[in-house]
């Protein structure tokens, strides 16, 4: 879990500032893909951003509470110290904690699962969301609304569609609007992966404004800084796309140092490609998630490599 380095009263200042430009100023698409983005940067921003905007809420309705007419609207800057000394706190409680699963505000829930963990999340209109290992999503399901944050990490959709309720997953700067599908996200550190088993998806920008691409079963969009691109792929790949949810990783034709950034987002152990000569070397295989110890092993008795255990990694080289 990414902890922020700024200190827990500059983040509840900064939460409190979005609070603020929320409520007084013309907010916009950019405004909001601007603020998706400072919320994924770390767990710590988005749990001070929720419990601002809820003491917030609160706090305005004592107000209203004590006071009528034009008296029960001065107080929304006043309480400005108020909100933020509480965010300060709140942060700091958190920081170094994991986050598994809370109430946000009445219609909003965080989910989360930790290093190689696992959840599926059922919801009243029949759609699920199954999270992979180091996953953390929000989600606001009303009768009105249907949106999904993925904050980071990988997961399965299978979305009952409502054409007068779309069901929108906002990833950082990108966007997917369901249209009646099965589909997959992925989100890395300046990566964006969507791949679209059954029905259509809409993918593109943030900004409904923008330019977005109709994606068919089959298709994968993938998203940079500055690019994106559709490419093909058979429904095999996709199936073995999928493996984790029976909690195994497929490789077909896998290069060693591609296998092993797979086995390093579901384990505490991590596995060291130490030279080009051993990461190039490509493999076939269906292995738990979990498998490390299997995977070495093989490395070392099929595959003619070095293996050298050193407490929480796993290096394997050439042997020369």
């Amino acid at each position: 879990m990414e902890i922020s380095s700024l200190s827990a009263r500059e983040i509840g200042e900064r939460a409190a500032d979005w609070i603020q430009r929320r409520q007084f100023w013309n907010w916009s698409e950019a405004d909001q893909a601007e603020l998706d983005a400072w919320l994924a940067q770390s767990p710590a921003h988005l749990v001070a951003y929720l419990r601002v905007e809820a003491a917030w809420g609160r706090t305005e309705r004592l107000a209203a509470l004590g006071a009528s007419g034009s008296e029960a609207a001065a107080p929304k800057r006043g309480i400005l110290p108020f909100v933020i000394g509480m965010a300060a706190v709140i942060v700091v409680a958190v920081a170094g904690v994991a986050i598994s699963r809370m109430a946000l505000q009445p219609q909003d829930r965080l989910f989360s699962t930790p290093v190689g963990g696992h959840e599926t999340v059922a919801f009243a209109d029949g759609s699920k969301i199954e999270l992979n290992t180091d996953t953390v999503l929000r989600t606001r399901m009303t009768t009105n609304q249907r949106t999904i944050w993925l904050e980071r990490g990988e997961a399965y959709f299978q979305v009952k569609h409502d054409a007068a309720h779309p069901f929108i997953v906002f990833a950082g700067r990108h966007r997917v609007t369901d249209l009646g599908t099965k589909f997959l996200i992925r989100r890395d550190p300046g990566r964006l992966e969507v791949a679209l088993l059954e029905g259509r998806v809409r993918f593109g920008a943030a900004s409904e404004q923008s330019q977005s691409a109709l994606m068919v079963p089959g298709d994968v969009a993938t998203a940079t800084t500055g690019t994106m691109f559709v490419t093909r792929e058979d429904a095999r790949d996709l199936a073995n796309q999928l493996g984790w949810r029976h909690g195994v990783l497929v490789f077909r034709h896998t290069t060693l140092a591609a296998a092993a950034t797979e086995f390093n987002r579901y384990n505490r152990r991590q596995l060291i490609i130490a030279d080009p000569a051993a990461a190039s070397i490509t493999i076939d295989g269906t292995f738990p998630t979990g498998g490390v110890e299997d995977f070495s092993k093989l490395a070392q008795a099929v595959l003619g490599l070095h293996v050298e255990s050193h407490g929480d990694e796993i290096v394997i080289r050439t042997n020369r």
